[in-house]
């Protein structure tokens, strides 16, 4: 995941992962029958890390009083892990080319739909989240992200809409 982060999917190759690891190249290309494979764990692992996050969001937004403020805190503290971000900007590109990623792609979107709709509603769940995947996009090339009022103030607009 850190050479996709810090080289984007393009920018992997087994010379590099191995350094990154501190491991001899021919680990890589023994236990990776190919560059693909590689790059499919390490976007794996990217999905996997945003799902585990989603878990402690979930847990949090349990004993909430203030969902939009609590979403807002999360999103600032994921804006902060520029790699992560990075990472999951990678997976999204490389799904928009390649259908076989895209459920992986998916699964934090998805995942965070699950966990809103039955606090807000599906059609506030579905826009909170797409607002809140705009926001992380925009942190990626902005050297100034969205403050946490502005981030609040944007979610609890959504969370108003009914279905």
């Amino acid at each position: 995941m850190q050479v996709i982060a810090e080289r984007g999917v393009a920018g992997v190759t087994h010379r590099r992962v191995a350094e990154v690891a501190q491991v001899p190249v021919g680990s890589t290309t023994y236990y990776f029958k190919d560059l693909d494979e590689l790059v499919r764990l390490g976007l794996r692992h990217a999905a996997f890390a945003s799902v585990r996050a989603l878990q402690q969001w979930d847990q949090a937004l349990a004993t909430s009083d203030d969902l939009s403020a609590t979403l807002a805190g999360f999103v600032s503290e994921t804006v902060a892990e520029v790699d992560r971000g990075r990472s999951l900007n990678e997976l999204y590109a490389a799904a928009a080319h390649r259908p076989e990623l895209r459920p992986m792609a998916r699964e934090w979107s998805d995942g965070l739909v699950d966990i809103l709709t039955p606090r807000i509603g599906p059609r506030a769940a579905r826009a909170v989240t797409v607002y809140l995947d705009g926001i992380l996009l925009h942190a990626l090339i902005n050297d100034e992200p969205v403050d946490v009022h502005t981030l609040s103030a944007g979610v609890s607009a959504l969370t108003a809409l009914s279905d």
